[in-house]
């Protein structure tokens, strides 16, 4: 059975799966997701870039919206080039336990530093 092909999947199968930017490059991984407790909707997925061993690793949170699942490559592909990744807001493992509770300032930057791509996705391009 190709279980690739199904619309769901367990987070545990979604850790570790590659992230490619818009040039098919891989650039990451998965590292966790970030879902709202009361909706159950996921907000963001934490994608790391970088780090040897786990050592340095900075940890992207980029919306679940902009992420797009492709089946061939079967791994996720975000509409960002890598200039686009790099500049974009990162956090420390120690910095992500820090927020806590208090996670509304990374929520409201990470949404302003995608909000342009989020609308030419939401417009098919």
């Amino acid at each position: 059975m190709n279980t690739k092909a199904h619309n769901l999947v367990t987070a545990s199968r979604v850790r570790g799966a590659i992230v490619y930017n818009a040039s098919g490059d891989g650039v990451g991984h998965i590292h966790d997701l970030s879902i709202d407790k009361a909706t159950g909707q996921v907000l963001y997925a934490l994608v790391s870039f970088g780090g040897l061993l786990g050592i340095g690793d900075r940890f992207h949170p980029i919306p679940w919206t902009l992420m797009h699942y492709d089946v061939a490559m079967d791994g996720y592909i975000v509409p960002l080039d890598r200039h686009e990744l790099e500049s974009a807001p990162s956090y420390s493992h120690e910095e992500l336990v820090a927020f806590g509770a208090n996670a509304g300032g990374l929520i409201t930057r990470m949404f302003e530093h995608y909000a342009p791509k989020k609308a030419l996705r939401a417009h098919g391009r």
